[in-house]
C-alpha cells in the first residue's frame, strides 16, 4: 500500500531575469506505508516546495498528490489531521516553554501528552529537564528534539521532516536519525529531506532531487551499485594544484574535492599507474593514489553531469 503518491507535479515561481523558475518540474513518485522515503539534493533543488505541498501548505500549478489516500488539494482536512509536519525553519512559539508547547500543540489535535507519551517518550526523557525553559532558550539539539515530539503529539500516519539535522551538530544528528529508525517500528511512514549525502544511507529508499527534477529512486545500494566508472581517491601535497592537474590531465572524465583527498571518475582504458606517472611528470610530490567504492554523494554528481 502507497502512502504517498505524486504524479507529474509542477511548481514555478517568478524570476527577475527569466519568466518562471520550475521549482518543481514534472515529479512522480510514490513512497509505501511504512517506510523511511529520503528526499536526497542541495539547497534550491525543490525539496521544501514538495513538502509543503504534500502537507497542504502549498498548490502545485498541476499534477495530483495523495497522503494517506486522500488528495492534497479536495481533501486538505483530512489529510492535516494525518500528516506530521516539521519545517527547516524553528517555527514553535519561541516564548512557550517545552511544556507549554507540547501542551498547546496536543490541544490543537484534541488530545493530550499522556494520550500518546508511549510514542514521543524516548525523545521527551532528553528534553524533559528542560521542561520549565523557553523553547527559544533551547539548543540547537533540543529545538529539534522538541519539534519532533510536536510534530509526533497526535499520532500521524505519515510524517514529514525538511531539513531536520541541519545546522546540528553530528552527535545530535546521529540521535535524530536513531530515533527514526525507532519511530519507523511503530509503522509511521516518513518522509525526511536532507542535502547531507552521507544521510541517504539511512533511508530504505532515496528520491535525488535537482533544479526541481528527480535524478533517480531507489535503494541507496542500488543506486551506488549502479556506479559503472572506475573511481580513484587521489591526494598529494599540494590539493589545489592536484586538482588543477588533474582537471587539465585528460585522463579524467572528472574529478572533485572529497574530504582529504580528490575523486576522480576515470575515462575508459586509463590505467592508476598511467594517471601516477602523468602526476609525478607534472611535478606533484607525495602522490597517494587508491580505488574508491562509490557513494550517494559521487552517483549524485555523475548524474548531475548526464542531465
Amino acid at each position: 500500500m502507497e502512502a504517498v503518491i505524486v504524479n507529474n507535479l509542477i511548481k514555478t515561481y517568478p524570476a527577475e531575469k527569466k519568466s518562471v523558475v520550475k521549482a518543481l518540474n514534472d515529479i512522480s513518485f510514490k513512497v509505501n506505508a511504512g517506510e523511511l522515503f529520503g528526499v536526497i539534493g542541495p539547497d534550491g533543488a525543490g525539496k521544501s516546495t514538495l513538502f509543503r505541498i504534500l502537507t497542504t501548505l502549498l498548490l502545485a500549478d498541476s499534477g495530483t498528490a495523495f497522503v494517506d489516500g486522500f488528495d492534497v488539494v479536495k481533501d486538505y482536512k483530512e489529510i492535516r489531521k494525518r500528516v506530521g509536519y516539521m519545517p527547516g525553519k524553528f517555527s514553535l512559539y519561541q516564548d512557550l516553554s517545552v511544556e507549554e508547547n507540547l501542551d498547546f500543540f496536543a490541544t490543537i489535535f484534541n488530545t493530550s501528552i499522556r494520550e500518546n507519551y508511549d510514542l514521543i517518550k524516548d525523545i521527551y526523557v532528553q528534553i524533559a529537564p528542560f521542561k520549565t525553559r523557553r523553547a527559544g532558550k533551547l539548543s540547537g539539539g533540543m529545538k529539534q528534539k522538541l519539534a519532533l515530539c510536536c510534530a509526533l503529539i497526535h499520532r500521524p500516519s505519515v510524517l514529514f521532516l525538511d531539513e531536520p539535522t541541519t545546522g546540528v551538530d553530528a552527535v545530535s544528528r546521529k540521535e535524530f536519525w536513531e530515533m527514526l529508525q525507532q519511530l519507523k517500528k511503530q509503522g509511521i511512514t516518513i518522509l525526511v529531506s536532507t542535502p547531507y549525502m552521507d544521510e541517504a544511507s539511512l533511508c530504505d529508499r532515496v528520491a535525488l532531487l535537482q533544479n526541481g527534477a528527480i535524478l533517480s529512486i531507489d535503494k541507496p545500494t542500488v543506486i551506488t551499485a549502479q556506479f559503472n566508472n572506475t573511481l580513484l581517491a587521489v591526494k598529494a601535497d599540494n590539493m589545489f594544484g592536484l586538482l588543477q592537474v588533474l582537471r587539465e590531465s585528460g585522463l579524467a572524465a572528472n574529478s572533485y574535492p572529497f574530504g582529504e583527498y580528490h575523486h576522480v571518475v576515470m575515462k575508459d582504458n586509463i590505467s592508476i599507474e598511467e594517471l601516477g606517472n602523468y602526476l609525478n611528470q607534472k611535478g606533484c610530490t607525495t602522490v597517494n593514489i587508491q580505488k574508491a567504492n562509490a557513494n550517494i554523494e559521487d552517483c549524485f554528481i555523475a548524474l548531475m553531469r548526464n542531465e
